[in-house]
């Protein structure tokens, strides 16, 4: 799936950029594609540095936990559900624990937390599979709940609205919650039809069913609150639940007689091997996008979505946030750069900017992800990961589309 993926990226780039050179008369097209080329192949080395720092942090701090026996009495109380969800992974395996502390940093919005720790998780992953250049069941769902978007406190959206002067830069917050839960079940229910998943299982809703208890209790809590009580509060649980979690490793592991010191050296060495394997993947991948952009074939999509929802008699104010999503699944920083266009040209709380903000909340860079946690463990054939992931974030923009209509229409 990955080989026809890559070469797909390129041909497209390659019909897009001729239909620029031959019908509209733009020969710089292919200076502009070898441009991005270069690009790209910088920005992955920059990548690179951020995520020999990040991962020989986590995961120096990670061995600590581990050594303190925490991942391991996770994995165990949340042995039941896994069963259920990946059934080739045994009860207790660290793999599980790893997950659950992934899941929480997403959720929370902490990025440089929650990339390590996955990379760890898709590590142990990896000695469960029999087949290691080929994705297994486990992998693939752990990479589409991740690549789904389970970011609960969007606080870099609010602080994106703020600084292009919102009245209330908070005020997608439900919007995005709702948009993001739609991907994550669309993600969840892909790969469960695909991989034949009882999620009728008693165990497995009742999880899934206090889960969605608390999900809609915190938003009912923040319904309720002004937009600079939601920032502080943002701001507050994320630092204070990151800094606490290190420190309860350090207090557990201590009182464990774990050497503490030793332990993070040895776990940091283990994250500086991992970083350095990657660098390969992340090129293959990036310049690929790189590639398609630069060629304009996302334009051409974006102009053709336009044309037929004219034809068809909708309303098309929607369209023009659509440059956030389309280029979303490919780089967060495009991504970016497109939802504060959006908000320059039409207005902050405009409803394309509105909108444009909750995809950019409710969407994951998906190829990213791939080529980070499937490079990570040397993975070639992704099998149905790609079309469960991209279905996910289809169903954010969907859901993203409904909920804003709804909401701000």
């Amino acid at each position: 799936m990955l080989n026809k993926l890559w070469l797909g990226f390129f041909l497209a780039a390659a019909a897009a950029a001729l239909h620029r050179w031959l019908y509209i008369g733009d020969p710089e097209v292919f200076r502009q594609i070898v441009g991005s080329l270069f690009d790209m192949a910088r920005i992955s080395v920059e990548v690179m540095v951020l995520l020999f720092g990040t991962l020989t942090l986590w995961l120096g701090f990670l061995r600590i936990a581990e050594a303190a026996g925490l991942v391991e009495k996770l994995a165990v109380l949340l042995g039941p559900l896994f069963a259920r969800l990946m059934p080739e992974v045994p009860r207790g395996h660290p793999a599980i624990g790893l997950i659950t502390l992934n899941f929480a940093a997403n959720g929370l919005g902490l990025d440089n937390a929650a990339t390590p720790i996955g990379l760890r998780a898709m590590r142990e992953l990896q000695t469960l599979n029999p087949s290691p250049e080929t994705a297994s069941n486990a992998q693939i769902l752990f990479l589409v709940l991740n690549a789904s978007s389970l970011t609960l406190l969007p606080i870099t959206v609010f602080m994106f609205r703020a600084q292009q002067g919102a009245a209330d830069p908070t005020m997608v917050f439900l919007p995005i919650l709702l948009a993001t839960s739609a991907s994550t079940v669309a993600g969840l229910l892909s790969v469960a039809l695909c991989q034949r998943l009882k999620l009728y299982d008693p165990v497995v809703l009742a999880w899934l069913g206090g889960a969605a208890l608390l999900l809609g209790g915190f938003m009912a809590m923040l319904a309720g609150m002004s937009a600079v009580a939601i920032a502080t509060l943002s701001s507050l649980m994320g630092n204070l639940m990151l800094f606490g979690i290190l420190l309860a490793f350090l207090i557990i592991g201590a009182y464990k007689r774990v050497p503490v010191y030793e332990t993070f050296i040895a776990g940091a060495k283990d994250g500086f091997d991992v970083a350095k394997s990657l660098l390969p993947y992340l090129v293959a991948m990036l310049c690929a996008v790189g590639v398609l952009r630069a060629s304009g074939a996302l334009d051409i999509a974006l102009d053709g979505i336009r044309w037929l929802a004219h034809a068809i008699g909708w309303d098309t104010r929607w369209v023009d946030a659509l440059p956030t999503a389309l280029v979303k699944p490919f780089s967060g920083s495009a991504a970016r750069a497109m939802m504060l266009e959006t908000m320059s040209h039409f207005g902050v709380d405009s409803f394309p900017a509105l909108l444009a903000s909750v995809m950019q909340g409710s969407t994951e860079t998906t190829f990213y992800v791939l080529a980070v946690y499937f490079g990570s463990v040397g993975i070639l054939r992704a099998r149905h990961a790609v079309g469960c992931a991209l279905l996910a974030d289809l169903a954010g923009v969907l859901a993203s589309i409904a909920v804003c209509y709804w909401f701000f229409a």
